[in-house]
């Protein structure tokens, strides 16, 4: 999506350590999906996999998510560091990224796995437990629905 560029070049993150750090510290991500022309917002915390330039979620087996990814896998998604509103200046703080490419639901076993080893390595200090309460054995992925967000572009801005 290169045809588009901040008005305020100043506020422009464009340092990929910056972009990466932004990633690694946020939790949540709002991904905007659109089928037949009707928009969709769904706010989902994720895992970075930064080697690969993906996120992964987790979400419900069925429901709209899925529905809408069935029609139209092109997304948009923006994870924002919010450091606050600024009293008297009427003005805020924050870095945001605006994120585009394609999601899919992961059916192959072995990225379940990877996808949820990220997503739970990113949000917990220690995933074992969670691991070893919900997934006894292979099949236990058959319940679990694993969304992987293939990053094609990435834009940052700041505050």
């Amino acid at each position: 999506m290169g045809e588009y560029h901040l008005r305020k070049k100043e506020k422009e993150i464009s340092d990929r350590n910056e972009i990466n750090e932004i990633l690694k510290t946020g939790k949540y991500a709002t991904i905007g999906f659109s089928a037949n022309d009707d928009p969709y917002l769904a706010t989902l915390s994720y895992g970075y996999d930064m080697l690969n330039e993906r996120m992964y979620f987790h979400c419900a087996l069925k429901g709209q998510k899925i529905e809408y990814i069935a029609k139209n896998p092109k997304v948009c998604a923006s994870v924002i560091d919010d450091k606050g509103y600024v009293n008297d200046f009427c003005d805020h703080k924050y870095s945001s990224l605006i994120i585009r490419g394609l999601i899919r639901v992961v059916e192959e076993l072995d990225e379940k796995k990877h996808g949820l080893d990220i997503l739970l390595n990113h949000l917990e200090e220690n995933p074992d437990p969670i691991k070893v309460r919900n997934i006894k054995e292979d099949k236990s992925y058959n319940s679990v629905c694993i969304l992987c967000l293939d990053v094609s572009d990435i834009t940052g801005k700041r505050n």
